[in-house]
């Protein structure tokens, strides 16, 4: 009779386990994403000063944009476009250029924003809201510089 509790409490807090566990699973899987185009802007730059930031040291540039869990700040860039195109996805994409001609910010659009890039033409000034993908580099290899990537961006002046 002892022995019968004692398994029962035990398949109780076990299914309980199971059951809080998979609750927990289910709520991080589907957390809301943020949104960027209604959240504060964290940092204003201009596409010379955050592409030289991360050429000069990238892990201080990490580290000023990049929050404790490793999340981008909210960012907003002003740059002049040096073209407009898709990804492969269909997502619209801007690539701010840099005036030293190294690297710039290339600029990828949501379904929702990417519409407001159709009167953007090359050599309009404009100011676009986002997070950092990746940053600025030098690729020794192919002996190029690589762009910084911004994802989830709007157009907030042009």
């Amino acid at each position: 009779m002892n022995k019968k509790k004692i398994i029962k409490i035990g398949l109780i807090l076990l299914i309980s386990g199971v059951v809080i566990g998979g609750s927990i699973v289910l709520y991080m899987f589907n957390m809301p994403h943020r949104d960027v185009q209604s959240a504060r802007t964290d940092m204003i730059l201009t596409t010379d000063d955050l592409v030289s930031e991360y050429l000069a040291d990238a892990t201080t540039a990490n580290n000023k944009y990049l929050d404790e869990e490793g999340e981008s700040k909210i960012l907003e860039i002003t740059g002049t476009v040096f073209s407009v195109g898709e990804d492969f996805n269909g997502n619209a994409e801007v690539l701010l250029k840099s005036t030293d001609g190294k690297a710039g910010v290339n600029c990828t659009f949501t379904k929702e924003t990417s519409s407001k890039i159709s009167n953007i033409t090359v050599g309009d000034n404009i100011t676009v809201k986002g997070v950092i993908q990746s940053g600025a580099s030098y690729d020794e290899d192919l002996e190029m510089y690589e762009n910084v990537i911004m994802d989830k961006c709007d157009i907030t002046k042009k």
